[in-house]
């Protein structure tokens, strides 16, 4: 039997065959995730004790399976936020050995729903998306949830019909997101918005032709000297793969909903209203003044305040390489252009939370928009983000990430340096130059360095 990992190289080589960059006599190899503890996961250092508690509050909420007494459903991709968000500790992205969607359909579901092909036992959690509507032409772009609670204890009367993601895939309709980590994300929520657009301009002239821009949508799309703002107070948003989001309380409160299918009070409305598949009263989830100390938060309030204490990965000096090996990578990361979109550090502002105050972020990321070509586009738009337009994804903790890319579609680091190559996209010529101008040792070096973090 060929082994994954042959695969993903000889994967490798018939992509290097049609994208025309210099093969060397060796292969630079991704070493793969970093063994060992999970380098995340862990509460913000210098959180005050109630902080503390809010934290641990809100990560036992993170890993609540919920059911549908609860108001999980009717339509739903899982029944846990930690579920998608566990690899390499809770607040991260898919876990490996065990996709818990396809663990949650064998133990739930196999009576009542259908497992779509694009959901493995050990592949990426997924979200899947349709480009248009049923008619053809007009643009869709939302989630169609995976599952039903059709069959789940509790929903009894409800009968609810599945996606036909057969057919969709088939026209070649379906698209496919996979979590974002949210570790750090407290850091990111408090760089100010000047901060983002003044990186900007180092971004637009460099020699590279990368460009970007911020996900902002001016209030009444008025014509302004300053990019697109967004929605009614202007302000840059942040966090999704298209930073289709300003604050963490908004995306806990679209997650829980879109994900779970439990409305709240950021999204009170049901995604699916059959009478007959409600058994609990929207919004699912509320604010409970009857309640004492942190009982009287909603779900969502605690998620927020979970993922906003939550610390950054501490990254390795040492592994893999040695130290060595990963200084020179982060000197070649420079050096090629990598660090043009992905700016290793961000300054966040004065924040009420000491352990967020005017702190180094070190995300690797610039935060705003790039156009990354039709070999990534996936044909949604999310705000001004376009069909080929993605945020950087920050890289802090990818040397223990599993699945890369927007939709999981590879495990390999170094496929997915190739992957941002292709017609139109701002990464070309970076791609170029870590292909062509460096050598082995070299790509081998930068590589040891990404995984190091």
């Amino acid at each position: 039997m060929i082994k994954s990992h042959t695969i993903a190289m000889l994967i490798i080589y018939v992509l290097i065959l049609v994208v025309p960059v210099k093969l060397h006599a060796q292969i630079a190899r991704d070493p793969g995730p970093r063994a060992g503890a999970a380098a995340a996961g862990t509460p913000l250092d210098g959180l005050t004790g109630p902080q503390t508690s809010l934290f641990n509050a809100g990560i036992d909420e993170f890993k609540t399976v919920d059911k549908v007494p609860d108001g999980l459903g009717p339509r739903m991709n899982l029944d846990s936020c930690a579920g998608c968000h566990a690899q390499p500790a809770v607040g991260g992205t898919s876990p490996p050995n065990l996709n818990p969607q396809f663990d949650f359909f064998q133990k739930n579901l196999q009576k009542s729903n259908r497992l779509p092909r694009f959901i493995t036992e050990h592949g990426p959690v997924r979200e899947a998306r349709f480009k248009l509507n049923a008619d053809g032409k007009t643009a869709d772009g939302g989630v169609h949830s995976i599952f039903t609670i059709t069959g789940l204890a509790g929903a009894d009367g409800c009968i609810l019909q599945q996606p036909n993601f057969a057919r969709e895939l088939r026209r070649g309709n379906v698209i496919f997101r996979i979590p974002t980590p949210v570790f750090g994300a407290g850091l990111i929520e408090q760089i100010p918005d000047q901060v983002i657009l003044d990186n900007l301009p180092k971004t637009k002239g460099n020699p590279y032709g990368i460009r970007g821009r911020v996900n902002i949508i001016n209030a009444g799309h008025a014509v302004t000297a300053r990019q697109n703002r967004n929605g009614n107070d202007g302000t840059i948003s942040r966090f999704g793969w298209k930073a289709q989001n300003k604050s963490l309380l908004t995306f806990a409160g679209e997650a829980y909903n879109v994900e779970m299918g439990i409305s709240n009070e950021l999204f009170e409305t049901e995604r699916e209203e059959n009478a007959k598949c409600q058994f609990k009263p929207t919004p699912n989830d509320t604010t409970n003044p009857d309640k004492s100390g942190l009982d009287v938060l909603s779900d969502v309030e605690k998620f927020a305040s979970f993922m906003r204490f939550l610390a950054p990965p501490t990254p390795s000096q040492d592994t893999p390489g040695g130290a060595p090996s990963i200084a020179h990578g982060s000197k070649l990361f420079v050096e090629v252009g990598c660090a043009v979109c992905h700016t290793p550090t961000l300054q966040t502002g004065t924040s009420t939370v000491a352990a967020l105050s005017k702190k180094p972020a070190n995300l690797y990321s610039d935060l705003a928009l790039h156009d990354m070509g039709d070999g990534l586009a996936d044909g949604i738009s999310q705000g001004q983000a376009t069909a080929r337009e993605f945020r950087t994804a920050p890289l802090w903790g990818l040397g223990q990430r599993i699945f890369f890319l927007h939709d999981g579609r590879t495990s390999d680091l170094k496929r997915t340096i190739l992957e941002h190559r292709s017609r139109g996209s701002e990464a070309n010529m970076v791609v170029r130059r870590f292909f062509n101008r460096l050598k082995t040792n070299e790509q081998q070096d930068l590589l040891n360095f990404l995984r190091s973090l």
